[in-house]
Formats: C-alpha cells, sequence, structure tokens
C-alpha cells in the first residue's frame, strides 16, 4: 500500500512538472524554427545582413531579454501558475501573427511577443517544478524543462524540413504550426495546482496545505509548512537579490548563464543551414544535417536527465566543458583547414552532445536552486536576463561575423571561453543534489558568509 502510494504520488508530481515543462517545447521550437525561414526571410524582403541578423532574426531574442528582465515580477506576484498560462497565450499570439504579416517588422513584432514567453518561462517553469519536486528527484524533474527545450528542436527542425515545399511561402506554415502546440500547453497548464512554497510567501497556508496533501499524501504537511514558512521568515521584506548576503548565489547564476552562451550554443542552433552551408554542404543536405543535431540534442539530454541526480550537477557540466572545448577546436580547425564532406557535420554533434550532458542538462536546474524562497523567482529572472541578452547579442552578430572574420575564428574565440569555463566548474562551482531548498539557502548563505570573513 504504501509503495502503491508513493508511485501515485510520483505520477502527480511528474505529470505536473511535465505540464509545466512543456513550456519548454514551446521555447525549443520557437527558437529554432526561425531557422528554416532564414534565407527565405532575407531574399523576400531583401535585408542586409545586418538588418536580418539584428531585427528580422533576432527580435524574438530580444523579446526574450525583455521576458527575462521582468519576468520575475508576475511570477512573483501572480503566481507560477497563472503565468505559465499567459505564457502559452503569447506562444500562441506570435505563432499566428507572425504567420499572416507582409513585412519585416510586424513580423519583428509578433517574434517580440513569443520571445516574451519564452523568456518567461526560463524562470517560471523551473521555479514551478523545483517547488514542488522532492529532493532526490528535484534534478531529473527540473530537467524535464530542459528535455522538452530539445524535443521542441528536434521537431523545429524535422517540422521546417517536413513543410520546406508547402505553398508559394513556406515559411509562413513553419512559424505558423506552432500554435497547435500553444494552444494544448494551455489546455494542460490550466489543470496543474498553484505552488504551495509561493503560497506560503503570499501568507496562504491554508491552501499551502491543501495542495501539499494533494501532491503529497503521507507528508508531515503541517512541518513541512513550518519549515517552508521558516526559511522565508528569515528573508526580510524588502530584500534583493544583490545585497552583499546573496552575491555568492548571484555570482554562480551569472557565470553559469555567462558561459552558457558563450559556448556559441544559440547561434548554432539560430544558423545551423547556414553552418552547414558554409562547410560545403547543400541546402537540402545542410537541412537534414539539422534534424540529425535534434536527434543528437534529444538522446543525450536524456541521458543528462537520466544522470543529473545520481552524478550530480558539477560532474555534469565537467563532461560537457570537456567536450566542449574539443568538439569547438575541431570545428575550427575544419574551417581553418578546408576539411570538406561530413567534418563539420560529425565535429558538431559532438558539440551538441556536450551541450545536452552539460550545460543543456543542468542551467535551468542549477539557477532554480541556489536561491531562496522568496527571492527565487528575482534569482531566475537575473540568471536568465543574463543568459538571454548574450543569447541575443551573439546571434545577432552571427552573419556579420561569418562574412568578415570568418566560422574558424568564432569558433575557435568559442572553445577558448569553455577553457574558463572548465576552470569555473572545478574551482568554484558547489553540488546541490539530493539537499532541500531550505538546506541550500542555508548553506549558500554560509558559503557567502565564509568567503568575506
Amino acid at each position: 500500500m504504501v509503495n502503491l502510494t508513493l508511485l501515485t504520488n510520483m505520477n502527480k508530481i511528474f505529470f505536473y512538472s511535465i505540464s509545466a515543462a512543456l513550456a519548454g517545447f514551446l521555447f525549443g521550437f520557437d527558437t529554432v524554427v526561425i531557422s528554416g525561414a532564414d534565407k527565405q526571410l532575407q531574399a523576400l524582403w531583401g535585408t542586409s545582413d545586418a538588418f536580418h541578423g539584428s531585427v528580422v532574426m533576432a527580435m524574438a531574442l530580444w523579446g526574450t531579454v525583455v521576458g527575462a528582465i521582468f519576468g520575475g515580477i508576475p511570477t512573483n506576484k501572480f503566481g507560477r501558475k497563472n503565468t505559465l498560462i499567459a505564457i502559452g497565450i503569447l506562444y500562441f499570439v506570435s505563432a499566428l501573427g507572425s504567420s499572416l504579416v507582409n513585412d519585416p517588422y510586424t513580423f519583428a513584432f509578433f517574434r517580440f511577443l513569443g520571445g516574451l514567453g519564452v523568456g518567461a518561462s526560463t524562470i517560471t517553469a523551473p521555479a514551478y517544478v523545483s517547488e514542488i519536486a522532492p529532493a532526490n528527484k528535484r534534478g531529473k524533474l527540473v530537467a524535464l524543462y530542459q528535455f522538452n527545450i530539445v524535443l521542441g528542436i528536434l521537431i523545429a527542425f524535422l517540422s521546417n524540413y517536413l513543410l520546406r515545399n508547402t505553398g508559394e511561402e513556406p515559411w509562413r506554415w513553419m512559424v505558423g504550426v506552432e500554435a497547435i502546440p500553444a494552444f494544448l500547453y494551455i489546455l494542460f497548464v490550466i489543470g496543474i495546482p498553484k505552488s504551495p512554497r509561493w503560497l506560503v510567501s503570499k501568507g496562504r497556508m491554508a491552501e499551502a496545505k491543501r495542495i501539499l496533501e494533494r501532491i503529497n499524501p503521507g507528508l508531515d504537511v503541517s512541518a513541512k509548512v513550518q519549515e517552508i514558512k521558516t526559511q522565508s521568515d528569515t528573508e526580510v521584506t524588502g530584500e534583493n537579490i544583490f545585497m552583499k548576503k546573496y552575491r555568492f548565489p548571484i555570482i554562480l547564476a551569472f557565470l553559469i548563464a555567462f558561459f552558457n552562451q558563450l559556448s556559441g550554443i544559440n547561434a548554432f542552433l539560430y544558423y545551423a543551414p547556414r553552418i552547414f552551408e558554409a562547410a560545403g554542404l547543400g541546402e537540402s543536405t545542410a537541412l537534414l544535417s539539422s534534424i540529425g543535431i535534434g536527434v543528437v540534442n534529444l538522446l543525450f539530454t536524456l541521458l543528462g536527465v537520466f544522470l543529473i541526480d545520481k552524478l550530480g550537477r558539477k560532474q555534469l557540466l565537467l563532461f560537457g566543458s570537456i567536450g566542449y572545448i574539443i568538439s569547438l577546436s575541431l570545428v575550427a580547425a575544419a574551417f581553418f583547414l578546408n576539411w570538406g564532406g561530413l567534418w563539420v557535420p560529425i565535429f558538431l554533434f559532438l558539440f551538441i552532445a556536450s551541450h545536452a550532458i552539460g550545460q543543456g542538462a543542468v542551467i535551468w536546474v542549477f539557477i532554480s536552486e541556489i536561491f531562496p524562497n522568496r527571492l527565487r523567482a528575482s534569482g531566475q529572472a537575473f540568471g536568465s536576463s543574463t543568459h538571454w541578452v548574450l543569447a541575443a547579442i551573439i546571434p545577432s552578430s552571427i552573419p556579420y561575423l561569418f562574412s568578415t572574420i570568418g566560422a574558424g575564428w568564432v569558433f575557435a574565440f568559442f572553445a577558448f571561453m569553455m577553457v574558463l569555463q572548465l576552470f569555473f566548474v572545478i574551482f568554484m562551482m558547489p553540488e546541490t543534489k539530493g539537499k532541500s531548498l531550505e538546506e541550500l539557502a542555508e548553506e549558500l548563505s554560509i558559503k557567502e558568509i565564509s568567503t568575506t570573513t
């Protein structure tokens, strides 16, 4: 009976987690679907490389920056669940709107709306899942968000390939089809409960107890609510994440987000077909290679999700850093030495595998764990904002950099930055697996004290 109760409990938590994490599917789909429309849109509107890169292609990323900066506000004020519903509506409107427009400026506006949803989802979805998950399963459940991101990426690459010859303007179908999963996501997320930790932070103890009993039968609900309340009470009203006592988690969130983008991952995902064509592959082969990237990404993300609560966050990021350095160095060498054929796709498959098992599996889990309850959404917003500011700047510059200094130097720079990430992982990054959010809040505050005495 006990085992059956535990199984039923975990099934509920898994369902709620996967429902919230479907925001990641839309994130991945929205981020990558534009790659199939890339050259079509530039040819249709006759825009320059600079305008095409910074406005048409990157406007969703600038929306993501805004969503990441301000997404913590509705997440805290209106709650995780209500914010997730709003995110689904943004995705739906963006997909329909961008598929129906006839000029680059209106297209950019609707892509911006989708970007708002992406940015806010990187705060709200991991925060929600981390707050309903048991400590020993938290890494795996929060990593479902990343799994959904890469599943969305794979489906977007596949969708682009299948729709490449649909109608006179295939790009409209490519970007518009996202409205279907967006609508389904809204239906799923309406059925999830509110976060009990958010309810406690708002003084709604009775409601928090009811939800804890619903998702965790057999738990001493009163004791757990008191533990959450005690930890929240140590966070003085009016505190913010930039106070000296929170310096260490702020530095950790900044550096993991900084290195995530300085690997070149978003630049690569946005321009995968262009990069493969630059390496000498034909257009159709480039699209197929992009699907291969999606498959590798999905498989190694699954491996990362399986290992994250076994090996821990630090170990996975160590493996990923080494893989980054090897793969990016080989990609740079392939461009410098004009290696033809399938060498560049093979090396980039290694790159995406390294990302999936390392940064991909770890980043959203880690940032969701290192801030105390009352400041979690604000901390998530800071880490996500760092991530997305760089994710907007770097892909925007790729067409210009490729046409000026060349792809080899770009990938060589990314390889060097991953050497620096390796030092960060070895000498600075703490392990967070298997600890409650309240324990981590206390330990990281102790860490801050120890670094300043």
